[in-house]
């Protein structure tokens, strides 16, 4: 998955632990001691050291993929300082561009599709989101995903086709009616939500036609697409500074600030109760300087446990085939249906990720044989054969990272991936077949058409299929699919 913001969270529960146990010396009111108070009051018993670690443990597994969001959204619409800034709410942000080695603030970067984001903020209004006629060759999505990290709905080439068209996006608990002209609406489960546009880049010359779709794309309140008079504003909200490099140190003020816009519901009531038992939820202040020792080092050991399980599950939840992991973690609310620990792995492994029917994504550090991929000792090829290309109804392709810091590299040709709309000036082999050369070192003039130059040491590799094919040969369902990758050979 290769949304515009990938993190890989790894709390550093040692450090954290040396850290916390002395800090705060000058503190407040420990925040679980006050909300035991509060809960003796009602004739509930005070947790215990060990109710602590689990709630914290289950906090950390529900609450990553809300706290991560929360940090992007300051990052890139509240701090104007934060390096990251893309514009304020409700004001499309166009990059006309793909990444680079030299964006390194985002791990495992997409390099196919230019990017444009949207901040929504569905308090005072609906907001309509509206797009352009698009041909039919040229593949573009716009994934609505909220604050709860779940994908709502999508607009583009697979899900609502080519035509031009205007969509509405509500926040919870809007009750009006369909207005006239309005193709379809969509229901956010926060008041706060991203928009991500993909429109896809031929090649280099084709940047222009891509800015010119984007220029396209527009958003407007409900009210000005009506042309009627625009409803109070929202009130004025100050958010929790937070950024993403902090989510390590501040994990349960940035979940205690978040928990602000995101509303209730019958599945989160019970562990929500719980986290308020630690000081954690709307109207609380948590802040953990001010636990005691043993109150930190029960959290951070909870939060240890939490990460551990996530980590085994990203892991384990995706099926090995012939070396690559292929599955699916992201979805809507129902795909998740309260496992979140689903969830935080799919966060933990690249937040804002499509659904299986938008992309997929399969990813390898490993050969067919389970070799770990080290260019710097041994030269690969990835062969797919005669006729089993990719199955995608839009394109596929094949990008290369640092497999210790999961960045693109740089390199003498600046070719990050191979995909498709390369294929025309690649050179396939007698029987068909397609071979990539995966090296350092340039395979010879002949051969560099199919080159993925790689870095002198471990490599990560990502395929992409946009849009697959449902019909056989498909690699859906995700991890059972009638079509395979095809393994990574080291060259003798």
């Amino acid at each position: 998955m290769n949304p515009p913001t990938r993190f890989l969270f790894r709390a550093a529960t040692a450090s954290l632990l040396t850290v916390g146990a002395f800090t705060g010396c000058e503190k407040k009111a420990d925040p679980v001691t006050q909300a035991a108070e509060a809960d003796k009051k009602a004739g509930v018993p005070a947790p215990s050291l060990e109710e602590v670690k689990a709630i914290a443990e289950e906090g950390f597994i529900y609450g990553l993929p809300l706290v991560m969001n929360y940090a992007v959204m300051n990052e890139f619409c509240v701090d104007k300082n934060s390096g990251q800034y893309k514009g304020p709410f409700n004001t499309i942000s166009n990059e006309a561009r793909v990444f680079t080695y030299k964006d390194t603030a985002i791990v495992t970067p997409n390099s196919d599709t230019p990017y444009s984001m949207l901040w929504l903020d569905l308090r005072a209004e609906p907001m309509v989101i509206s797009v352009p006629a698009v041909p039919k060759e040229r593949y573009y999505s716009v994934q609505l995903t909220d604050g709860n990290a779940y994908n709502y709905g999508y607009i583009g080439s697979r899900a609502t086709g080519p035509e031009a068209g205007d969509y509405l996006v509500v926040g919870p608990g809007w009750t009006g009616e369909k207005p006239p002209g309005i193709r379809q609406v969509f229901t956010s489960s926060t008041p706060f939500a991203l928009t991500i546009f993909r429109t896809q880049l031929f090649n280099a010359a084709d940047m222009p036609n891509v800015v010119n779709v984007q220029a396209g794309y527009r958003a407007q309140p409900l009210s000005a697409f009506l042309q009627q008079p625009a409803p109070p504003a929202a009130p004025a909200t100050t958010f929790v500074p937070a950024n993403t490099a902090g989510i390590k140190a501040n994990f349960f003020e940035y979940l205690d600030a978040a928990l602000e816009f995101i509303p209730e519901t019958a599945d989160t009531k019970d562990l929500r109760a719980k986290l308020a038992r630690i000081g954690v939820g709307t109207g609380k202040t948590f802040a953990f300087k001010d636990l005691s020792l043993e109150h930190k080092a029960a959290v951070l050991l909870g939060m240890k446990q939490g990460e551990d399980k996530v980590t085994k599950y990203l892991a384990s939840g995706m099926k090995d085939i012939n070396g690559w992991k292929v599955g699916s973690l992201f979805g809507d609310a129902a795909f998740y249906n309260g496992d979140w620990l689903k969830r935080a792995a799919a966060a933990q492994g690249g937040i804002y990720g499509n659904d299986g029917v938008e992309a997929m994504y399969p990813m390898t550090r490993t050969t067919a044989a389970g070799e770990a991929i080290d260019t710097s000792k041994h030269n690969y090829t990835l062969t797919f054969p005669a006729g089993q290309l990719p199955p995608v109804n839009a394109f596929w392709s094949v990008t290369m990272y640092d497999g210790k810091t999961q960045l693109l590299i740089e390199n003498p040709i600046n070719r990050y991936l191979i995909n498709s709309p390369m294929l025309p000036g690649m050179k396939t082999n007698p029987d068909g077949s397609l071979t990539l050369y995966i090296q350092k070192d340039s395979p010879g003039p002949e051969k560099e058409s199919n080159w993925l130059p790689a870095p002198n040491g471990p490599v990560y590799l990502v395929m992409r299929l946009y849009w697959p094919k449902a019909e056989a040969p498909s690699i859906l369902p995700p991890g059972a699919g009638t079509w395979a990758p095809p393994g990574v050979t080291q060259v003798p």
